[in-house]
């Protein structure tokens, strides 16, 4: 092999590292972010409006700052790698729309008690993009 080529494929494999330790500290900042805004308001500040918003403002700015440095990562993987992401990223969001919807209907038509909640619509999406990702990477071993 080109000596060149060896020297890509390694800083190609240290930039991906890098950008993966990087999307999981936004992932786990702005998991803490939604807590915040979701709990907050209720154990922290008693609904104070003020506080409210700001925690509301933080979360989404740090949800907008995720997506950029996801975006990062999917553009520093290599095709492969890409292709697997997004596949899965495709059945995820394919698997959030139908069952999104019909999960609301549920409630509509009266065969679930509760109000259908968007954190088990998220649930769903991230473990069916999890689950499609490792079938993507199996699939291409």
């Amino acid at each position: 092999m080109n000596k060149t080529i060896i020297t890509d494929m390694c800083d190609s494999t240290a930039q991906t590292k890098k950008n993966t330790k990087r999307l999981f500290i936004w992932s786990v900042v702005w998991v803490l972010a939604t807590a915040g805004a979701a709990f907050g308001p209720k154990n922290l500040w008693n609904f104070n409006t003020l506080l409210t918003i700001i925690a509301v403002l933080i979360h989404i700015g740090i949800g907008l700052g995720m997506i950029r440095v996801f975006k990062q990562f999917l553009l520093g993987l290599d095709e492969l790698q890409r292709k697997i992401h997004l596949d899965a990223m495709a059945i995820s969001l394919g698997i959030g729309l139908v069952f999104g919807s019909s999960y609301e209907m549920l409630e509509d038509i009266k065969l679930i008690p509760f109000q259908p909640e968007i954190p088990h619509l998220m649930i769903v999406m991230y473990l069916t993009y999890a689950i499609g990702a490792v079938i993507g990477v199996r699939k291409y071993q």
